[in-house]
This record gives C-alpha cells, sequence and structure tokens, in this order.
C-alpha cells in the first residue's frame, strides 16, 4: 500500500516537473516546451541587426548574413548563462535572453549622427562592449540601488521603449522609408494582412499556433509575396532606374549562403567614439532598468513571488557582459526578453532544462547561414507587420507595471512628466538642434534616455505620501 502511495506521489511530481525550476522532465517534451519559447523570440532577435544593421548598410558590405548568423549563436549562449549562471553571472531564472530592440531608437540616432555605414556599425559595437562592462559592474552593485527602481520608474522606461519603437515598425510596415516604393499601396496590403493574420492566430486559435502567432505571421507574409509576385510587376522605375518592389523576395541571397559555416569573430572592426558610447552608455543603465522588470515579472508571474537580490544582481551582470561577448561576433546588445516573459506568466512554465533545450537550438542555428539568409530577405513590410504588434505590445508591459501598484498624483507625475519629456524629445528631436552636439546625441533620438532620466530623479524628489488617495485616470 505504502508502495502504491510512493508510486503515486512520484507520478504526479512527474507530472508537473515542467512548473518546477529544476524539475527532471523527458527530453522530448523539453525540446517541444523550448522550441515555444524559440518561437516566441526568434523574430525579434533579429529585428534589430535588420534594422540597425540596414541603417549601417550591413547588407550591401556583405555582412548581414554573418551577422545575423552570429546573433543565433550569441543568443543561445548568453541564455544558457543566464539559466544555469558563471559565478554571480546569470540570474538562474527562465530568462530567454536575445538582442535588445531597446537600443535601436538611439543607436538609429547615432547612425544617423554619424553618417550610416559600416564604420558607424564598428562604433556601435565599441559602445555596446563599454557599456555591457558598465552594467555588469551595476549589476554587482544593485543591491543597495534597487530601491530607486520601483515599478512606476521600470514601467515607464519599458513603455517609452515601446512608444518609441512604434514610429520604427511603421516605417517597415510602409516598405521602408529607404525605398523608393516607401508607402505603397502593396506594401501596406502586406503589412496589414501579415497584422491580421496574427490576430487571427493569437485569440483564435491555441497552443503552439497562439503562442507563436508572431512567427506564424511572418512564414505568412514570406508565401503572401510569393503569391503576389505571380500576379503584379516585380519592377518599378524611379528616376530613371528599374528597380525591384521592396516586398519581392529574392530567393538568389539565399542560394549563395552556405549550408554550414563557423560563426565569424570580429566581423566588423571595433571603433570607440565617444559620439556613440555616451549615448548608448546612458541606455545600458535604462536596459538595467528594465531587465530589472523583466526579472521581476518571471518570479512574480510565473514563481508567485519577488525576484532576490541575488537574482536580480546575477541577472543584470549577465545582462552586461553577455552584451560585451556579444560585440566581438558583430552582435548587437543581449538584454531579457519581454516576449517571453509574457510567455512564462501564460503558461507558468519556468523548467530551465526545458529552456534550454531551445536555447540550444540558436546555438545550432549559429552555424546555418542559409537560414540567416532567408531572414535576410524578409521584405520590410512583412517585418512591419508583426513589429507593429510587438512593439505596441511593449507599451502595454509598461502600462501593466506602472499599474501594478497603488496609483496616486505622485504616480501620475512621474509618468506623465517622463513619458511627455521622452516621447515629446523623440519625436520632435529638432528641438535640441540649438543645443550642443552632446546633448542631442543624448537626449534627442528615441526619448527613451529622458524619460529614464526623469523617472528616476522625480521617484526620488516626490516623497511618497501613504496616507494620498488612489487616483483612476487623469488628475481628478
Amino acid at each position: 500500500m505504502s508502495e502504491g502511495k510512493i508510486s503515486i506521489k512520484e507520478s504526479l511530481s512527474h507530472v508537473s516537473s515542467e512548473y518546477e525550476l529544476e524539475g527532471r522532465i523527458p527530453t522530448g517534451k523539453a525540446i517541444i516546451l523550448g522550441m515555444q519559447h524559440v518561437l516566441a523570440m526568434f523574430v525579434g532577435n533579429l529585428t534589430p541587426i535588420l534594422v540597425v544593421g540596414g541603417a549601417c548598410s550591413l547588407g550591401d558590405a556583405g555582412l548581414m548574413v554573418p551577422v545575423i548568423q552570429n546573433a543565433m549563436l550569441v543568443a543561445g549562449l548568453v541564455t544558457l548563462v543566464q539559466l544555469w549562471t558563471i559565478g554571480p553571472i546569470g540570474a538562474k531564472l527562465p530568462c530567454v535572453m536575445g538582442t535588445s530592440s531597446g537600443f535601436i531608437g538611439v543607436m538609429s540616432g547615432v547612425a544617423a549622427g554619424m553618417g550610416g555605414g559600416v564604420v558607424a556599425y564598428g562604433a556601435i559595437l565599441g559602445a555596446c562592449l563599454v557599456g555591457g562592462i558598465f552594467e555588469m559592474l551595476l549589476g554587482f552593485a544593485l543591491k543597495p540601488l534597487r530601491k530607486f527602481f520601483p515599478s512606476v520608474v521600470t514601467g515607464t522606461v519599458v513603455t517609452a521603449i515601446g512608444l518609441s519603437l512604434i514610429s520604427v515598425g511603421i516605417n517597415s510596415f510602409g516598405g521602408g522609408n529607404n525605398n523608393a516604393d516607401f508607402g505603397d499601396p502593396v506594401n501596406l496590403l502586406v503589412g496589414l494582412a501579415v497584422l491580421v493574420f496574427i490576430i487571427v492566430l493569437k485569440h483564435f486559435t491555441k497552443g503552439i499556433w497562439s503562442a507563436a502567432s508572431i512567427l506564424f505571421g511572418i512564414i505568412f507574409g514570406y508565401i503572401l509575396c510569393a503569391i503576389l509576385a505571380l500576379f503584379l510587376d516585380t519592377t518599378y522605375v524611379a528616376e530613371g532606374e528599374t528597380l525591384v518592389h521592396s516586398w519581392v523576395l529574392q530567393w538568389a541571397k539565399v542560394g549563395d549562403a552556405a549550408w554550414f559555416s563557423l560563426p565569424k569573430i570580429m566581423p566588423v572592426k571595433l571603433v570607440f567614439d565617444i559620439r556613440a558610447i555616451i549615448p548608448i552608455m546612458i541606455m545600458f543603465v535604462v536596459t538595467a532598468v528594465e531587465t530589472i522588470g523583466d526579472l521581476s515579472g518571471i518570479t512574480e508571474g510565473g514563481m508567485g513571488r519577488e525576484a532576490t537580490d541575488k537574482e536580480l544582481s546575477g541577472g543584470v551582470a549577465c545582462d552586461g557582459i553577455g552584451s560585451s561577448f556579444a560585440t566581438l561576433f558583430g552582435v548587437l546588445p543581449n538584454t531579457s526578453f519581454s516576449q517571453n516573459v509574457g510567455l512564462v506568466g501564460m503558461t507558468k512554465i519556468i523548467n530551465l532544462y526545458a529552456i534550454s533545450m531551445g536555447a540550444i537550438f540558436l546555438v545550432l542555428c549559429g552555424f546555418i547561414p542559409k537560414l540567416a539568409a532567408i531572414v535576410q530577405l524578409m521584405p520590410q513590410s512583412v517585418l512591419g507587420g508583426a513589429a507593429v504588434f510587438m512593439f505596441a505590445s511593449i507599451v502595454v508591459s509598461g502600462i501593466q507595471l506602472i499599474t501594478k501598484e497603488k496609483i496616486t498624483t505622485r504616480e501620475v507625475t512621474i509618468v506623465a512628466v517622463s513619458l511627455g519629456l521622452g516621447y515629446g524629445l523623440g519625436s520632435t528631436a529638432n528641438v535640441l538642434a540649438m543645443m550642443p552636439a552632446w546633448i542631442g546625441y543624448i537626449f534627442g533620438g528615441s526619448g527613451i534616455v529622458p524619460a529614464a532620466i526623469c523617472a528616476i530623479i522625480l521617484n526620488i524628489a516626490l516623497k511618497k505620501d501613504p496616507d494620498a488617495d488612489e487616483v483612476e485616470v487623469g488628475w481628478d
């Protein structure tokens, strides 16, 4: 009888082990659960490379494919460190790492200010190497600083990041403003079709179809563009030159790519330029705040508790050293992925072994350039249809963080002033045209940096009143 009871107990423990941090589960099941996380972040991991690399003409220099290849490898390796830790580095939480979209705005501003090109991309990488080391040191010293990053601050920063990216998504939605057919009705049709397809999958299907709706939406976009090429003209004339429409899939790039290749170390030469270092270094402080929010979301949403100081410190340190490591492969900063934080909260699956299977898959992808080439040929309008959804979701995540605690006029002031200045400066960058150039580099462009600085300062300056009445909207 007692043996039967033990057997039943062990059986129940085995069934629920995916909901345990270090529970033992069959490898086959772990692969499926891990792939779910990969599918949720795969496109988002490569989007910053496509956007910033495109602004710096990496494709024209033949560098886009190797950098995309390296981005998958780095994401897998840094995720494994975050999951299992190396000394004090890593949170040992189900946190998936990938190329950060939060830096797109600042880096796009830096690229534009430096005239674009591979040299500008090298300056961005050099700044990331310095900034990553700085964030790692910040992680080690995080415990006494934690009180300065409550949910109202982290939520404001996350919201500012999302707002800064929406215009980037819309730019891609129209076909990319670097293309002469920007705003072409076909581009808008493709972007809208992808967006609608994602919404349908997200809300009218279940399981992997819903969880990986972004990836399936991208695949649908590829198929749609291939079909359109059978019925519509694939070329057009602009200023006397015959060009290929931006929605056309140019498969020759895939045919030219190898099936297997060792990742290239230092594909882009690092350049250390103060014009890039200052704004990007400040952005690393901002992304540390975002990571604190993500790790807190994982422990609260998936584990029903607050994150410990050790977990937050190790997680932020991994963000930093992982970002510095990424620069050696020509890859932009690696940080925690908010999409996967939401997936943990939705499924409650926190098993480290399962997510490790997804990380190992990413590492393997880093050795297949042909897969990277397939991603590179993605039409801007297809990317835009997915990006609008992804980037706007970040805004929603920020709002959820802001409203997690009691909202008084103090919190309203912090959020309103921070977002007002941040989004205002980000959308009207020429307001700083008369100021010294370094001010424009730091506070212009995306507006994320001024929003973060403002939120941190106001949170310190405005003291909490425990007796203050809660407000729902505005100042009433």
